[in-house]
């Protein structure tokens, strides 16, 4: 295995080896993405063959030193990373992690079976399944979870000279009866990628929710309010803090959930770096994930492993809005009239998929407003709902599609953001 990869420009599916740990590389000489094989985390993504900022990781990366996941929990490891119901989940935690079966803290009897904070999957050692020959970089991955009694399969497929990858994932449930659950993907992005003043944030939401604690006694936002994006309101002011831009006040930090917009079929996110240029953007089926939860530290958490130097801001888009523990995912439930949570079926399986992908945006564009997949690209459009920009992706609507009858061109604009 090789520490540092060489640029090919051939499709690539490898083993590989990541800042000391186990991984899966895949690249088509425009992209590449790394997975690591501990808790499944996409831990790289980023432009090939570019130039300084360009070239950048978008996702984020955890300051401290990660380690995969381990049945053991001494003392000298809870000392670096925390207990064992966050610590477990801290220590192998970097880029977009997988969320799944609750959303938050574990149950106290789940913390006795060895779990920890966002379920099963993110501390559990995934498998690589080997990929065929293909003109396209491939890679599938699967995990068994004993304890919720769920088996998880990722595929990924890099399009052929394209800057997307397409993916496609698997919960099946290995129960005789219906099981309730979240399923969240907790994307993160951070520095040197999204920074004040350089980076805004854009997604299809609408109406919002603060966190109903606390954030470390260091809340940028007012606890438990509704609100209407991008605008929420500030704790201990009668002023708002604008979400669209990220690390605006050092020491602080939030939990907002948000409805993502009910007329459409397919949701976004997108970040952007305007002095670089630089963009990255998820697309996804409302069907799938309606909801998204925006998370940023900031230089708030003082205790170990944040340690007071961690800047990480999230759009982690799933079936919850708020992640409200282990506890409240058993509990069907709507908010803003929306329902929360999945089901899956008894010996059944559900599947979603939502498209990755990054881009340059031309210096003549200054702001970006919608996001929608039109045949065989991934448009953009700015404020006045001019498009600035199309990026190739094979094949993307009929991809998110739900039918073969549904057009995600009817409802491009349902909603201003």
């Amino acid at each position: 295995m090789r520490e540092t990869p060489d640029h090919l420009p051939t499709p690539v599916c490898e083993n590989f080896r990541w800042k000391g740990r186990d991984a899966t590389r895949l690249a088509n000489g425009v992209i590449e993405l790394i997975s690591v094989l501990g808790g499944g985390h996409l831990a790289s993504f980023k432009l090939l063959g570019q130039e300084d900022h360009l070239s950048q990781n978008v996702l984020w990366e955890a300051p401290w030193v990660t380690r995969d996941p381990s049945n053991a929990w001494p003392e000298d490891i809870a000392r670096l990373y925390g207990p064992e119901e966050i610590g477990r989940f801290l220590a192998s935690y970097t880029g977009h992690s997988l969320c799944l079966d609750y959303f938050g803290a574990p149950a106290d009897k789940s913390v006795s079976l060895g779990l920890s904070l966002h379920g099963e999957a993110a501390i559990r050692q995934w498998s690589m399944v080997q990929s065929a020959p293909s003109k396209e970089a491939y890679c599938g991955w699967r995990v068994s979870l004993p304890v919720t009694q769920l088996t998880f399969e990722r595929e990924i497929r890099l399009g052929e000279g394209e800057s997307v990858a397409y993916v496609q994932e698997t919960v099946s449930n290995e129960r005789d009866s219906d099981h309730r659950c979240d399923w969240v993907q907790h994307v993160t992005f951070g520095p040197p990628f999204v920074r004040r003043g350089e980076s805004t944030l854009a997604a299809s939401a609408q109406r919002g929710i603060t966190w109903p604690s606390a954030y470390e006694n260091r809340s940028l936002l007012a606890a438990n309010r509704q609100f209407v994006w991008p605008y929420a309101p500030r704790e201990g002011s009668d002023n708002f803090a604008d979400l669209r831009q990220p690390f605006s006040v050092k020491g602080h930090g939030y939990v907002a959930g948000m409805q993502l917009d009910a007329g459409r079929h397919i949701e976004f996110i997108l970040a952007i770096n305007w002095k670089s240029h630089l963009g990255a953007g998820y697309c996804f089926r409302r069907s799938d994930f309606p909801w998204m939860t925006l998370w940023e530290e900031n230089h708030a958490r003082q205790n170990a492993p944040w340690n007071g130097v961690t800047a990480a801001c999230g759009m982690e888009f799933g079936t919850t809005p708020l992640p409200l523990g282990e506890q409240d995912s058993r509990q069907s439930k709507r908010i803003f009239d929306s329902p929360t949570g999945c089901t899956i079926p008894a010996r059944g399986k559900k599947t979603a998929k939502y498209l990755i992908f990054l881009f340059t945006i031309p210096s003549r564009v200054r702001s970006v407003q919608n996001i929608a997949t039109v045949g065989d690209a991934i448009v953009v459009y700015d404020e006045h709902r001019e498009a600035v920009l199309s990026i190739p992706a094979n094949g993307c609507e009929n991809f998110l599609a739900e039918s073969p009858d549904v057009d995600a061109r009817d409802c491009i604009y349902a909603t201003q953001l």
